[in-house]
Parts: C-alpha cells; sequence; structure tokens
C-alpha cells in the first residue's frame, strides 16, 4: 500500500497555492511593473534556497469531499540564504485582496517573527499590503477593538536580530507601521507609497482630493526620515537588502562577519594632505574623504536624504564591518539640527545594537541656531542625543578633520569604554566660534573703542592665534595631532585592538533598546 495518491494530491493543492489571486490578478499586478511575492523570492535567493511554511494555508472550496480551489493566504513565508547566510523571509501577496488583512490566515507573520527569534537569524519583510479592511466586520460579522496583537514580538525581534523592510507598492495601516519597525528599510523609485491612510480616508477626514504619489512617495518619505533608502527597481531593492545584512551578524549573539581584502591596511593616500581647504570659509567633498581611508568600495550609505548635515554609513575597514559618520559642510554647514540629530541616534543604537565599532570623522561647527531651529526642539533634540553618545559603550574613534564647538562638538568625545582621538592639523575648536564670541564676549570693549570694527578685528586676530591645534597639543587637551595620510593605518590598527572587547559585549544587554 502506498501513500502516492496522497502526495499527489499535496501536489495539486500546491500548485493551487502557487498560482495565488489568479491570473487575471497576476495580469495586473504585472501591468503596473511589479513582481509576484513568488518572483520577489526567487529573485531576493540564493538559487534554489527557499523553503517556505504554509503553503497549504489559506480558504479552500470544496464540491462534496473534493477540493475544487483554494484561495492562498495573502502571504508567503519561509526561510531562504544569502549569500549562503539563512534568513527568514515575509512577502506580502498584493494579488490576493490587494494584501489586505481579511485575506490573512493564521498570523503567518507572527509565525515567521517566532522563526527569526527562535533560531537567531535575520527577517525580511517584502511588504506590499493595504492592511485593514471593513469588509472584515462583514465577513466575521461583528467589529472589534484594535488590539497590539503583535507589537511585543516585533519589539522583541529589534532587540535581537537584524530587521529588514522593503516596501515593494503601497503600504498602509500596520504594514506601514511594520515598514517602520526594522534596522533597515527601503521603498522604489515610482512604484512605493507608505501612509497611514490612503487617498479615500484623507478624503473622508478632510476633505481633501490627493494622490497616493503626493501622500507617500520617495520625494516625502526619504525627506521625512520614515524611509532609509530608496531602489531604482525590484532587482536593485533585493541588491540592498543582500548588502546591508553583509556588514551585520545574525543577531546580537554573534559578531559581524569579516571579509577577505587585498586593500592595503597602511594604504596613504597624497589625496589626505590637501582634501581640507586652509580657508575655512571653503568646503571639501565629505564622501570623497571616507573614500580614500575605508576599505575601496565598502561603503554603504544609510538615509542620504534625512539629516543631511550627517552622513551615516556602513562600511569595512581591513575586513570588519564598522559603522561610520562624518559632518558634511555643505549642509548647514555640517551643523546638527533636530533631523540629523535624530540620524545619530539611530545610528549610534543600530552600532551598539549589532557591535559595529564606531568611526566619526568630526567637523561638527555646534548645533544649529536661530529661530527655525528652536522652533523645531533642536535643545531637547540635542540632549537626547548627548544621553545616547555618552551611554554607549560601542568601541568609538574619532579623527578630528576640521572644526568642533559647543556643546554638539562635545558629543566626538565620550569617557567610557574603548574610544580613542587623533586629530589632524586642519583641526580648530573651542566652547564657540571665535567670529561669534567675540562680539559677545567683548561686546562693551567693542562698542567704547574709537574704530569698533576695527577693534573687533584686532580682538578676533589675537584669539585666532591662540586657536592652533599645537596649542592643545601642548597642554595634552588632544591626545595626538597626525599626518591625515596615517589615517587609515592608525585606524585598522584600533578595529584590530578592539575585536577582544567587541567580544565581551555579545548577547542581549540590559537597558540598551533600539527605536525605530
Amino acid at each position: 500500500m502506498s501513500w502516492q495518491e496522497d502526495v499527489d494530491e499535496l501536489n495539486r493543492r500546491k500548485e493551487l497555492a502557487h498560482e495565488m489571486g489568479g491570473k487575471d490578478s497576476i495580469a495586473f499586478h504585472h501591468g503596473r511593473g511589479k513582481l509576484t511575492v513568488r518572483e520577489r523570492i526567487e529573485k531576493l535567493q540564493d538559487a534554489g534556497s527557499f523553503r517556505e511554511i504554509g503553503v497549504l494555508a489559506g480558504s479552500p472550496t470544496y464540491d462534496g469531499e473534493k477540493l475544487t480551489g483554494l484561495l492562498p493566504a495573502n502571504s508567503v513565508i519561509g526561510t531562504v540564504k544569502l549569500d549562503g547566510r539563512k534568513v527568514v523571509v515575509n512577502g506580502g501577496d498584493f494579488t490576493i485582496r490587494g494584501g489586505s488583512a481579511d485575506a490573512n490566515v493564521g498570523n503567518k507573520g507572527r509565525v515567521a517573527e517566532q522563526m527569526a527569534l527562535r533560531y537567531h537569524i535575520p527577517y525580511i519583510r517584502l511588504l506590499d499590503a493595504t492592511g485593514g479592511s471593513v469588509k472584515t466586520f462583514e465577513k466575521i460579522g461583528h467589529t472589534y477593538l484594535p488590539q497590539n496583537v503583535q507589537g511585543d514580538l516585533s519589539t522583541q525581534l529589534l532587540q535581537e536580530v537584524p530587521v529588514v523592510s522593503a516596501v515593494m507598492g503601497s503600504v498602509a495601516g500596520l504594514p506601514a507601521v511594520q515598514a517602520c519597525q526594522c534596522h533597515f528599510n527601503l521603498m522604489i523609485k515610482s512604484t512605493s507609497q507608505v501612509f497611514v491612510a490612503g487617498p479615500p480616508v484623507v478624503k473622508a477626514a478632510h476633505g481633501q482630493d490627493i494622490t497616493k504619489e503626493e501622500l507617500g512617495d520617495e520625494q516625502i518619505q526619504l525627506r521625512s526620515g520614515t524611509i532609509n533608502n530608496l531602489a531604482d527597481s525590484e532587482e536593485h531593492a533585493f541588491e540592498l537588502i543582500r548588502r546591508f545584512l553583509s556588514y551585520l551578524p545574525p543577531s546580537v549573539h554573534e559578531l559581524p562577519p569579516r571579509i577577505e581584502t587585498d586593500d592595503n591596511p597602511d594604504r596613504r593616500e597624497e589625496g589626505l594632505l590637501s582634501i581640507i581647504p586652509k580657508n575655512r570659509r571653503q568646503i571639501y567633498d565629505p564622501r570623497k574623504l571616507l573614500e580614500l581611508i575605508l576599505d575601496r568600495e565598502s561603503i554603504f550609505e544609510i538615509s542620504p536624504m534625512y539629516g543631511r548635515s550627517r552622513i551615516t554609513a556602513l562600511a569595512r575597514v581591513n575586513g570588519y564591518p564598522v559603522g561610520v559618520m562624518i559632518n558634511d559642510p555643505k549642509f548647514l554647514g555640517g551643523s546638527m539640527d533636530g533631523t540629523a540629530g535624530d540620524k545619530v541616534i539611530r545610528f549610534v543604537e543600530m552600532c551598539e545594537m549589532f557591535h559595529l565599532p564606531i568611526v566619526y570623522f568630526a567637523d561638527e561647527p555646534g548645533f544649529m541656531v536661530g529661530l527655525a531651529a528652536e522652533k523645531q526642539g533642536i535643545v531637547r533634540a540635542g540632549a537626547r542625543v548627548v544621553s545616547v553618545i555618552s551611554s554607549s559603550k560601542i568601541p568609538m574613534i574619532c579623527f578630528v578633520i576640521r572644526q568642533l564647538f559647543g556643546v554638539a562638538g562635545g558629543l566626538h568625545h565620550r569617557s567610557q569604554g574603548a574610544y580613542r582621538r587623533y586629530a589632524w592639523p586642519s583641526g580648530n575648536w573651542g566652547s564657540m566660534h571665535i567670529e561669534g564670541g567675540t562680539s559677545a564676549a567683548y561686546r562693551r570693549v567693542i562698542e567704547n573703542s574709537d574704530d569698533p570694527e576695527a577693534k573687533r578685528q584686532e580682538i578676533e586676530t589675537s584669539l585666532n592665534n591662540l586657536a592652533s591645534p599645537f596649542r592643545t597639543a601642548h597642554t595634552f587637551g588632544i591626545e595626538d595631532i597626525i599626518d591625515p595620510r596615517d589615517t587609515r593605518a592608525l585606524l585598522v590598527e584600533f578595529i584590530d585592538d578592539v575585536q577582544p572587547v567587541l567580544k565581551t559585549q555579545l548577547g542581549i544587554r540590559s537597558g540598551l533598546g533600539y527605536r525605530p
């Protein structure tokens, strides 16, 4: 006696599930330039590595005892391998009721999250769902109180494994929140939108006619900080997911993976001698500076359109993954406003959680000043950054490449944990800028002089003569001033030195949380 007949029936039901929402729905989906969830998983994975879970979950139809149809659940879950590393993937199926919640069966998303937690492996969401629907009320015969059913598990997930959310279409409601419950997210140019509720709900609430693009496309969400990065296509999105995860460990219980590199750890770039202009009013290219120091072709920038006065990126140093920050003088002179502060907080917390040493190339003129900054709460935002930097314990190295002023300038330094600091000859610093501080500190002297402007310039010249970094070094106010060309070698040395320290920080650390 054989079970072949039952196996044949099993395979037939799997084939029905693979038909998803049907040919017409799939054709409509393709007509919008989008892949189906199964096509997405196929392109994301290492070839042949997908192991699906719950393929038969769905709503069956019968003719007597014979199954005549199967409308599968609106999500596909399982594990795949990315460059040989196993991850859990949960993809929304827009071909079935637009991915709405009333097409869910058995809460497959919760099962997927539990698997990522239990096996300590990364979690990827491929989001393409509209969230809740009032049709649910008709289906179940009553309304219901909203509940935070999955929030506890999603929050726990953020504390233990890398989580990535990819917005593959229009998402609203819970899927929009899930787009942010992660360490890295992205959307796709011209095909993705994110919003709390779509245009019909906005029309009902405000009487406003608005398109879904105007409400939540990449122009809105990348600049708001809701979404980190933009992919040019779905294939590009999968490439970005792979790259991001390549810098991170599978969970907080392991160190990030080192890769082999042929980039000379002692490489000295002549361009570093002149990259910072002598004229302090001239700017430079911070991204070019990073390329001259970090491992070649290893820089992966995060949130380039948000908090633009501070660049944050993942990179490698002699093959080791690190987190990198540098001020961008092309935006607000590099000064920290509320958005840059928020960006720094999220980045530092992620590096702390996943054992990525932080490398900071500091050129911080201070917190952004002025009425607009005060209305945005710059003082409160600055206080939060102070708290996060001060309480962090992840190894950190700072190269002072230009200016450091005020409280924000002080955030290059930390008194606890593995920390090292060097300055370039181009460095200058103080409690406040001489040009602005002179008018405040010497106001009466200047006003009472015969030539106030000449007096102000005389005082500024005298003070600037005291601002040489060498004077600070004579008092041991800065540990070492270095030839900029030696930066890479010193950085490599530090990253190698802190590897034993990182091993002591593995696991879930009490009091360390991650804020989406």
